[in-house]
């Protein structure tokens, strides 16, 4: 039997750093066991026996045959790990025969000898041919399988008595070069149109001829085409999947997969947008369009620090607005859950002394200054505005690969979440693709942009940033799932630190910048006129901006999401200050410019003579109309969806997204959960009497279905 030792001693030979070397001496030193070798030139090297035995510059050469770690032989493992329970309980029965030849006892030792243990015809002081032959007689074996079984069992034990399998290719019988042509014609076909098997098989088959020539490769039966097109789809696929997927598949790296692991939170923001799965009304024209939403992530606790929906398409301006949601947090709803609001600073409340002195409502996320950015190649994330207010914020850019969505993982599955758990309860879902469309979901469409927005925040700060993530985790708590705002907590705690922003004014110049002369009056933007006491100094002198696009024009930087002030820097001290809109106090809450662009139509529409003071209130208004939950005064609302924004949110069976204040408000239900509020619909507008009768006796149950149908 051979072994796996050898012997090391004089004369044993070994590889040292590529050479052959030879042991001509081993001594025991002080400092322990060294040998001194010889190598093929003659000259000697003295080491310690532990450098030559352990060190990856040294491999000692076998004197005789036995196992080696390159053999072609599977281990013993693999190969009883393959034999099912009968197989391997069948293994077990004919080596129990095997040891009764050799040692005339099942078990292998006289100490465990069974009833009658040796048997006559497998004594030990019997000939080996005779016990042989004893064995095959019993079990009806021929004499040449017993000696094989007895050889088998000597070199490998119990898995040499395994049954061989063939570990040959599983197309064996087809010929190497048409199976490498038709993966050829496979992967050719990976940019393309879903092709039929029918048809790579004959292409193959013209290929082969065409380039070995006729009669030179054997062709294949149809049926073994198609078993080996099954074959092959597992290394290329093609038939099985979409178009998309399988390019996902072959666009995939082929080396080992690299990641990137944030050890902080705001090591990595990740940011990417994505066309929703719902329908909203566009202010301008009061039609359905589809929404994009922009969002940054930051990757260690998956927290959302910034949200922006635009219509159709994202902007430059939008990118810009979702970092400086990072560097200056939206402050959240008034009523909103005390648990869904970040502190006023960004530091966990388990850190603070006493949250209950905190005043006012809190922010939707903490301020985070990210260390870099994983953008795709967008050229909205790659504009000359943002890197270069990035480089001057110290901020890198890492662009992910090219149409590799798993670089952005986790805002990815974001995107899916909130469809799952938000957009498909909503009214307008469209679904993710067309096969999943309804057959009108653009006649529920009754939210505007900005209003989504809003209602995407809250369930982001309500829901999705205190639900548990399976991919939020601890190595040292596997089983522990953990929240984003649990995992920022855990973040703080591990890493000790967070990189918040040293100034906060330094978010305004991620804001687009708009040229304005500074007139008597203020600055005029858009039709709107900002003033404020920043401009004392600067109403009646030149523009030190000699180069600006506007003759003497002042740089000013707004927020499109909030067009109730603008923000100018003093050119003197540096300092950032506040310019409000003239018609700010009629508003209640932020502006965007879609929503005045709709107010500035309505009013239009409305009056003779009418001015922005009079357009905000307006709509502001019409905002604040709650919607009843019977038949009459959905049939009124659905009337007046043609020029007024907040129409009421159908019923649905999803808890979180109903609880939501934001839409129990435009259901026309109180945010308290005690008692529910009474309809709101304080305005209505004029309607004959068909509908005050409807009022008194349910109304018509079918002018529902084509209310929204264009006349």
């Amino acid at each position: 039997m051979s072994r796996a030792g050898t012997r090391v001693g004089v004369g044993t030979r070994f590889r040292y750093d590529g050479e052959t070397v030879e042991v001509v001496e081993m001594a025991a030193t002080t400092a322990g066991n060294e040998v001194v070798l010889k190598d093929g030139r003659g000259r000697l090297l003295r080491l310690s026996l532990k450098e030559l035995l352990f060190s990856d510059r040294a491999a000692i050469s076998p004197d005789g045959p036995g196992p080696s770690a390159n053999d072609d032989e599977e281990i013993a493992s693999v190969v009883l790990g393959q034999l099912d329970s009968a197989a391997r309980a069948k293994v077990f029965e004919r080596a129990e025969h095997v040891r009764e030849v050799l040692t005339g006892y099942r078990s292998g030792t006289p100490e465990f000898a069974r009833t009658g243990e040796p048997y006559p015809g497998y004594r030990p002081e019997l000939p080996w041919e005779e016990r042989y032959a004893a064995k095959a007689n019993e079990l009806g074996v021929s004499l040449r399988t017993v000696k094989q079984w007895v050889a088998d069992f000597r070199r490998r034990g119990e898995s040499g008595l395994a049954p061989k399998k063939g570990a040959g290719k599983p197309h064996a019988k087809v010929d190497d070069r048409w199976v490498e042509t038709a993966l050829e014609v496979m992967v050719e076909h990976t940019g393309e149109s879903k092709p039929s098997r029918t048809m790579v098989i004959e292409r193959t088959r013209a290929r082969v001829i065409a380039r070995f020539g006729p009669d030179v490769v054997p062709q294949p039966s149809r049926a073994t085409s198609f078993r080996l097109l099954e074959e092959l789809e597992r290394r290329h696929p093609l038939f099985r999947l979409s178009t998309k997927r399988n390019r996902d598949i072959a666009d995939r790296p082929e080396g080992v997969y690299g990641k990137l692991r944030p050890t902080r939170p705001g090591e990595y923001l990740l940011m990417d947008s994505t066309r929703l799965d719902v329908f909203a009304f566009d202010p301008f024209t009061l039609r359905w369009v589809q929404a994009e939403l922009s969002v940054g992530m930051d990757w260690y606790t998956r927290c959302i620090t910034g949200i922006r929906i635009t219509p159709v398409s994202t902007k430059a301006v939008d990118v810009s607005a979702v970092l400086y949601q990072s560097f200056r947090p939206r402050r959240a709803g008034a009523d909103w859950p005390r648990d869904a609001v970040w502190p006023e600073h960004g530091i966990p409340r388990s850190v603070l002394v006493d949250v209950d002195s905190l005043e006012g409502p809190g922010l939707v996320s903490p301020p985070l200054v990210p260390e870099t950015l994983v953008v795709d190649h967008g050229k909205v994330y790659v504009s000359e505005h943002l890197t270069s207010v990035c480089r001057r914020m110290g901020i890198s850019i890492q662009p992910a690969r090219l149409r590799t969505g798993r670089d952005k993982g986790p805002v990815e599955r974001y995107f899916r979440t909130l469809r799952e758990g938000l957009l498909q309860a909503l009214p307008g879902y469209k679904g993710p693709d067309i096969h999943s469309r309804g057959e009108r979901p653009e006649d529920d469409a009754f939210f505007f942009l900005d209003e989504l927005e809003a209602i995407i925040w809250e369930w982001t700060a309500t829901v999705y940033h205190r639900r548990p993530h399976a991919s939020l985790v601890d190595p040292g708590l596997p089983g522990l799932r953990m929240s984003p705002a649990a995992m920022f907590e855990h973040g703080m705690a591990r890493a000790g630190y967070i990189e918040a922003p040293r100034d906060r004014d330094l978010g305004f110049e991620f804001l687009k910048t708009v040229w304005r002369t500074i007139q008597p009056y203020g600055v005029e933007i858009g039709r709107r006129r900002y003033n404020g006491s920043a401009l004392n100094d600067y109403r009646n002198i030149k523009s030190p901006y000699t180069d600006s696009p506007v003759k003497d024009g002042w740089p000013f930087q707004v927020d499109p999401d909030d067009i109730t002030r603008i923000y100018f820097r003093d050119p003197a001290d540096r300092s950032w200050h506040s310019l409000l809109w003239e018609h700010a106090p009629s508003a209640s809450m932020p502006l965007s410019e879609d929503a005045l662009t709709f107010a500035r139509k309505l009013a239009a529409a409305k009056y003779r003579f009418p001015d922005d003071c009079l357009a905000v209130a307006d709509l502001l208004e019409r905002w604040n109309v709650g919607l009843g939950t019977t038949l009459p005064e959905r049939r009124m609302a659905l009337r007046l969806s043609r020029e007024q924004a907040a129409i009421e949110l159908p019923q649905t069976e999803e808890e979180t997204v109903v609880s939501l204040p934001s839409v129990r408000k435009a259901l026309g239900q109180s945010t308290e959960r005690e008692e529910p509020a009474e309809p709101m619909l304080t305005a209505a507008p004029e309607m004959g009497d068909d509908d005050e009768a409807d009022l008194e006796d349910g109304g018509d149950d079918d002018f529902y279905a084509d209310a929204l149908e264009d006349v």
